[in-house]
């Protein structure tokens, strides 16, 4: 765990309004309980946040393609990751792995990739911005939270179960075959909004 982060003041973006996108390391460590960082704030309920979406993770190696890419300095929060990691796959996660994070008994289980939007592309302020992220699909996942703790800076993560399919949280966004789909949805235990996901999936597959 190289950063953990949360929106400390909103940001006014232009056609958007107010947003929690601008998220800033924290020192000393963060209590997690189900909905996410508890010092951490959502402004558009809609679309984001919640049980399956209570905390965002993304690749440290990703951050840095796209500041060389873009030319430009991406500090760690940038993307709106409360996590930013290094050292293990993030997009490429298998659909319900779970990350024990810490020592405190913080358990996570990817659920959904980022779909960037209408605020990424404010915040991003760079050309087809969304097109060009989801182009690339290291897009990051979410994550529910299966049991609360507290996370912070230099936190260990172990992958400490993986499910049976074949499901990464990337063919969630660039899709993958019907059988893979179908095997992944047999699952009574999945999380609805990748229940939801994998649905579509299916259906143009």
């Amino acid at each position: 765990m190289l950063a953990v982060c949360v929106a400390e003041h909103d940001v006014e973006l232009d056609s958007i309004g107010a947003s929690a996108i601008d998220k800033r390391p924290q020192s000393g460590r963060v209590t997690v309980g189900d909905l996410g960082l508890v010092t951490d704030h959502v402004c558009d309920t809609k679309h984001h946040g919640g049980l399956d979406q209570a905390v965002y993770a993304y690749d440290h190696a990703e951050a840095h393609h796209w500041a060389s890419s873009l030319g430009r300095e991406l500090p760690y929060g940038w993307f709106g990751e409360n996590l930013r990691v290094t050292g293990l796959p993030v997009t490429d996660a298998l659909v319900g792995e779970q990350w024990a994070v810490g020592d405190d008994g913080l358990l996570l289980e990817t659920t959904i990739p980022r779909t960037p939007c209408r605020t990424f592309a404010a915040w991003a302020d760079e050309p087809r911005w969304i097109k060009r992220f989801l182009d690339r699909a290291d897009v990051g996942t979410y994550l529910r939270v299966l049991h609360p703790g507290t996370v912070g800076a230099g936190d260990e993560i172990r992958v400490v179960s993986r499910p049976q399919h074949s499901v990464r949280v990337r063919h969630l966004i660039t899709g993958t075959d019907a059988e893979s789909l179908r095997e992944l949805l047999s699952d009574d235990q999945l999380a609805p909004k990748v229940r939801r996901e994998a649905t579509k999936k299916l259906a143009r597959a």
